[in-house]
């Protein structure tokens, strides 16, 4: 993840292993995913202006993620280069995501 985005990068998954130690993490198609035993529940990808987390069953997290998919259930955060990651937010997410079925990609 170049410039800015590493930083962010960092964060993003330092909270989520603090929030769930146990976390299984796998790179596919360049793209970090985040998982437990059944399935994949988060993902992080890379644009040009911003970093996108995927929360794979968003639409049931509440709230819910702010940006909608063409995947159902499927729900995105992205986050610019001045804009600051929620930590707190993100780690309540991730709870709550556990506590759904993970996702077979």
């Amino acid at each position: 993840m170049p410039g800015w985005k590493s930083a962010l990068g960092e964060q993003i998954d330092a909270t989520v292993e603090k929030t769930f130690p146990e976390v299984r993490k796998q790179v596919r198609w360049n793209t970090p995913f985040y998982g437990k035993d059944d399935g994949w529940f988060l993902a992080m990808y890379c644009f040009k202006n911003y970093v996108q987390i995927t929360f794979m069953s968003g639409a049931s997290l509440d709230p819910v993620p702010p940006k909608a998919s063409k995947v159902e259930g499927t729900r995105y955060l992205e986050i610019h280069e001045h804009e600051a990651l929620d930590k707190e937010q993100l780690a309540a997410w991730v709870r709550q995501a556990l506590k759904l079925p993970g996702r077979q990609l």
